[in-house]
């Protein structure tokens, strides 16, 4: 690295800073715009634009390429922009600006410093709270579940990384009829056990699921329960039921590498007086009625197409009492709530802003739909599991393609795209296998390591000599990487994983590209220990960008062809 390289992002601060003096003095003083350096569409036109000259055309009464032009000759004139400018130029009212190899190297040289803290950013102080998986504790997650948990997981770990404070939650289902319609479901197993003649309940859950639990309390109870009352033994096989389903949620989301702070019970908020108090957080708000015996929420005054009834006639809450109970409790202890929800949730998305503007914090909630999936093997839609017929488990699929490419797979779309996943693609070990081809390519920079010497190893870690990165395909990875604080901040602030995947997938097609126009390890040893040190640095934001993904970065795979 040259003596009078200069890092982001003081480089780029400095040149907007420039430009920002540049537009005041085209202005006689008056404040221009916030000014905005973004990547051009046409990446020919140089590393970053701004739109300036565009903004400031009406108020300076001037065409914005003459005030473009203008702004870039007083930049071009600013000696102490020459150490990282190579080139800038007006077009069509723009401003384009080609960094210097030197900046360039720079960034190689903060990523080599900084490792796996390279674009972490500092705790911000915001709370949020971000709820997705959720599934009713009524069965094991199934394959279209674990894109949620995908999606939710990766939102969560680029969030933290950017230093929000995110608490991960999962809302147990387990106040309604359905954990007594799988009390009912399980203690027809139980009794088949030892009578298969044994009537199944007409409405019950038939998944096979449920006959090891069967067999644990047969094994435990024996017939204790044959001959008792339904009043008898209904709570006990509920319970059971539900804390062995959940219990097993729990263990396939670990396994699928995804961590919940809290697991939070829906009768738990009935039981504990939450539900009693986010109604009367309402009443005092002015927000409930009473009609014909029931507690209407004014759920219209936030444009609701009808109020909602939250406590019935007899007195029992409606399933919508514990979501104003839960949201009521979650913006209490965060600063916003985030949701991710299946396809078939549009309905709850205005129920549930409305909460939020009835505790008046409009527009604290937000809430994310992730769209329909098919699952294809073999160019076939698969619709059924080999071991339960009707579904096809999250369990089952990571049996099949694993974890990695899993996750990778569900994050590459943007959540409210449907997806096709395709398990055939998923367990191949080529190029087109996009999370094979991502790994491959961090695999390949630790194979190159464990070929060169300590001395090279050491120097290249050390960032030496990086300012013998010229070539074309170097400068291009250096800049892909130096793209990734961005990438993740997105990511952060769209809720949209997918952008990092097509970022890792840049990032792997660059470090190929570079890999095969230039030599890495060669006789010139200085040259060789700048390489590295790019090579190293693109295997360091690999890690970093799969980290995030909830994917592996292995150290060694199969290779796709001999190295060179």
């Amino acid at each position: 690295m040259t003596p009078n390289a200069t890092r982001e992002p003081d480089a780029l601060a400095r040149v907007s800073a420039a430009l920002d003096a540049a537009a005041r003095e085209l202005l006689e003083g008056d404040a221009p715009p916030a000014i905005a350096l973004e990547a051009p569409r046409n990446p020919d036109h140089g590393d970053f634009s701004s739109n300036v000259a565009l903004q400031l055309a009406k108020r300076a009464r001037r065409p914005p390429q003459q005030l473009a032009a203008g702004i870039v000759a007083r930049l071009t004139a600013d000696d102490s922009l020459r150490p990282f400018l190579s080139e800038i130029t007006a077009l069509g009212g723009f401003i384009n600006i080609r960094m210097s190899p030197a900046y360039w190297q720079a960034a190689v040289a903060e990523i080599l410093s900084s490792g796996s803290d390279y674009g972490r950013g500092a705790p911000t102080g915001e709370r949020i709270s971000l709820e997705f998986g959720s599934a009713n504790p009524t069965g094991p997650l199934v394959v279209v579940q674990g894109r949620t948990l995908s999606l939710g997981d990766s939102i969560a770990k680029a969030m933290r990384f950017c230093g929000i404070e995110v608490v991960s939650e999962w809302i147990i289902n387990d106040a309604g009829s359905q954990v007594d319609t799988l009390g009912r479901s399980l203690y027809a197993r139980y009794r088949q056990l030892a009578d298969p003649s044994f009537p199944f309940p007409e409405e019950g859950y038939p998944g096979d699921y449920l006959m090891p639990i069967a067999a644990e309390l047969r094994a435990r109870d024996g017939d204790r329960y044959d001959a008792a009352l339904e009043s008898e033994w209904l709570p006990l096989f509920a319970k059971y039921g539900r804390d062995a389903l959940v219990a097993g949620q729990e263990r396939t989301a670990e396994r699928f590498r995804v961590h919940y702070d809290l697991w939070q019970s829906e009768k738990a908020l009935h039981d504990n007086g939450a539900v009693t108090a986010g109604i009367a957080a309402l009443r005092e708000r002015g927000l409930t009625y009473e009609q014909d015996g029931a507690i209407y929420m004014r759920t219209t005054q936030f444009g609701d197409d009808k109020d909602r009834v939250i406590v019935r006639s007899d007195g029992r809450p409606t399933y919508y009492a514990p979501d104003v109970a839960y949201h009521y409790e979650k913006l209490q202890r965060a600063d916003s709530a985030i949701l991710i929800l299946g396809p078939d949730h549009h309905g709850y998305i205005t129920r549930l802003h409305t909460i939020a503007e009835a505790f008046g914090r409009p527009g604290a909630i937000e809430v994310l739909i992730a769209q329909q999936m098919t699952t294809v093997r073999d160019g076939e839609v698969v619709s059924l599991s080999k071991r339960h017929g009707d579904v096809l488990l999250l369990d089952e699929v990571i049996d099949e393609v694993g974890v990695d490419a899993a996750r990778f797979f569900f994050v590459m779309p943007n959540a409210e795209s449907p997806m096709t996943f395709d398990l055939t693609l998923a367990k191949e070990q080529t190029k087109e296998n996009p999370v094979f081809y991502v790994q491959y390519a961090h695999a390949r920079v630790a194979s190159v390591a464990r070929r060169a010497g300590e001395a090279t190893i050491a120097a290249a870690r050390r960032g030496e000599a990086l300012h013998r990165l010229t070539e074309a395909a170097e400068i291009a990875l250096a800049r892909r990487l130096a793209e990734f604080p961005a990438t993740v901040r997105a990511v952060a602030q769209r809720r949209a994983p997918s952008i990092l995947a097509r970022y890792a997938q840049a990032v792997a097609a660059d470090f190929t590209q570079f890999y095969d126009a230039c030599r890495v390890l060669g006789d010139d040893a200085e040259l060789s220990a700048a390489r590295l040190g790019l090579a190293l640095a693109a295997k360091s934001v690999l890690a970093s960008a799969l980290g995030l993904l909830g994917v592996g970065a292995p150290e060694a795979m199969e290779r796709l062809e001999p190295e060179a």
